[in-house]
């Protein structure tokens, strides 16, 4: 970490009038729907039902076993059709599993459904499991884990900051399901044995902030607290720094917290109350590259260009395909991949070119890192190949959120030398 640290963050102008104040849109599926049969970094998935089979949506299809339980559910019903192997949103071919739509949309009860309340801590960390509640934040990692090893924990942080520039999801979701956000909160409190619970929202959204205070105004040491609107407000190192004013090594529990998104607090809701699993998404369409911007509602394994057609199509011949936020996402060079459980957005752009100069060594990278890093020496050790200076300038620390090429005047992508470091550093190691 830099000796001299700089601001660290960035306000970032937005757009998210797009889309913040338009009812959600819901996305019908077509033929079919393909699953991917991925979790984060595993991708040795037990696939639970035969080929010609007979699914609905809420059936188990598939689970995860390889270092943590992680199930996963049909979104439509139908018949199984097999596995084929897709581009995936994370950039590499994954299997997925196809199942055809016969439109009648048959839904089963996937589990029972429990009462946190009167459940104690263990069962409903085994719920959390089973129900297969990954972080709906972008990372997709099982959430259960956070809370099984959990002790000594001061602040259950619930981040509904959203700090992309274009992204609205969790604004619009937590205002509809506020029975569910409610009831996902209170259960994951129970589980992390937390003092209190701060719901992290953005100052400019008071009217949020407001409305979450007045659902748990019953509900001592729960409350909403704003936070400033910069970037990356969202990521929980951030987060924890703004409302501990404390640092961590590796995870947020070394300083006593505990961190999870607001739409995984809805999906947990869903679980609990009503047996539901993750077999929809809300996300947000959005950019100037997409006719008709739109928070929509969409069945996990449906195609992004099913999606973009609902949102009235591309707004230009040329344009930029994000899955995920302009900032963190990554581009996709067609729109044949489908919607995840930990997609929060679609954002469309118009591929426009732009001239860069070469490096005027501003360090203005440096001063903007929020992991402190200085982005500028690790390119000049990727352009040297200087692995051990990659590993001392610790490139692998680096979460990828973009705000290093944002800030740069000379409008270099330095989040990319850095990318190319950590993929030199993962290739040695291996």
């Amino acid at each position: 970490m830099s000796l001299f640290k700089g601001p660290m963050r960035q306000h970032i102008e937005g757009f998210k009038g797009l889309t913040n104040k338009k009812d959600v849109l819901e996305v019908q599926p077509g033929k079919e729907v393909c699953i991917p049969l991925v979790c984060g970094a595993v991708t040795n998935i037990d696939i639970l039902v035969k080929e010609g089979g007979h699914v609905c949506i809420g059936t188990k299809i598939a689970q995860c076993n390889e270092g943590n339980v992680v199930p996963i559910y049909a979104s439509v019903s139908g018949t199984v059709k097999g596995t084929k192997k897709l581009m995936h949103a994370s950039l590499r071919p994954q299997e997925h599993l196809v199942i055809e739509n016969d439109g009648k949309y048959e839904k089963i009860q996937s589990f029972e459904p429990v009462d946190y309340e009167t459940a104690d801590r263990e069962s409903l960390i085994d719920f959390m499991m089973n129900a297969g509640i990954i972080g709906l934040g972008g990372a997709g990692f099982p959430s259960y884990v956070k809370y099984k090893f959990a002790k000594d924990v001061k602040m259950l942080i619930i981040n509904a900051v959203e700090c992309e520039p274009f992204i609205t999801a969790d604004y619009r979701t937590i205002q509809e399901n506020v029975k569910e956000f409610r009831t996902g909160v209170l259960a994951m409190r129970k589980m992390a044995m937390a003092k209190e619970v701060s719901i992290a929202i953005k100052k400019t959204h008071q009217d949020l902030i407001d409305f979450v205070n007045e659902a748990f105004k019953n509900d001592e040491g729960v409350k909403a607290v704003g936070v400033p609107d910069v970037y990356p407000m969202g990521w929980e190192r951030v987060l924890v720094r703004e409302l501990l004013h404390k640092e961590y090594e590796k995870l947020p529990i070394e300083v006593g917290a505990i961190v999870n998104n607001a739409e995984t607090a809805i999906a947990f809701g869903e679980a609990l109350l009503y047996g539901q699993a993750i077999t929809h998404r809300i996300l947000t369409v959005s950019g100037h590259g997409v006719k008709e911007p739109q928070n929509v509602k969409v069945p996990v394994g449906v195609a992004a260009s099913e999606v973009v057609a609902a949102c009235g199509g591309y707004a230009f011949d040329e344009v930029k395909l994000i899955a995920g936020g302009p900032m963190m996402g990554k581009t996709i060079v067609n729109d044949q991949f489908v919607i995840d459980r930990n997609m929060n957005a679609l954002t469309v752009l118009e591929n426009k070119p732009y001239d860069s100069i070469s490096c005027l060594r501003c360090g203005q990278c440096s001063d903007h890192c929020p992991a402190g890093l200085q982005p500028v020496r690790i390119a000049q050790a990727v352009k040297t190949n200087d692995k051990s200076a990659m590993e001392r300038l610790c490139a692998m620390d680096c979460i990828e959120c973009g705000l290093c090429t944002y800030i740069c005047p000379s409008r270099l992508d330095v989040t990319e030398n850095v990318r190319k470091a950590k993929r030199q550093l993962a290739m040695a190691k291996k």
